[in-house]
């Protein structure tokens, strides 16, 4: 075990921790953090989607050593069910999450894209959005949903 403090959501946490722990147990386990979730364990899913210095990650791939130093956002980054952020608003609105085991995977890679790219083509939506699956085949709806955000002008946000 190793002792490490990770930035994470904006607040270090110091943590004992294998190095080779997947950030994903990190969060969940040692942190309470249960937004990503465990699908494949294999980075196929995107389930487990974190964002590390502001490039989605699968965590669940991802080991906490070299970690530090770092800013690691989770979904609870986002906003909460009393007031969603505006990207989880308009999954909200458009009815984007059946399960919702995805979603916060999808949230994560969705909100990557439009800080790099904020008003993204919905090719360009497509194709970021690819690595991360939605097994209840709401897909037209994510993508209309940040379809919704990146036609918002964000400047007063």
């Amino acid at each position: 075990m190793t002792q490490m403090t990770l930035n994470v959501n904006g607040s270090p946490h110091s943590l004992e921790l294998a190095p080779d722990m997947p950030l994903l147990y990190a969060l969940r386990n040692h942190l309470g953090l249960n937004g990503a979730k465990y699908g494949c364990g294999l980075g196929q899913c995107g389930a487990c989607t974190v964002l590390v210095d502001d490039q989605p990650v699968f965590s669940c791939l991802t080991p906490c050593t070299g970690l530090e130093g770092k800013a690691i956002r989770t979904v609870e980054s986002l906003g909460t069910a009393e007031r969603p952020g505006p990207l989880q608003k308009a999954f909200i609105e458009t009815q984007a999450a059946q399960c919702g085991y995805c979603i916060a995977g999808m949230l994560m890679r969705a909100q990557a894209l439009l800080e790099h790219t904020p008003h993204p083509d919905e090719d360009t939506i497509r194709e970021h959005m690819a690595s991360n699956l939605c097994r209840c085949g709401t897909h037209l709806r994510i993508v209309e949903a940040i379809s919704r955000v990146a036609r918002q002008d964000r400047s007063a946000v």
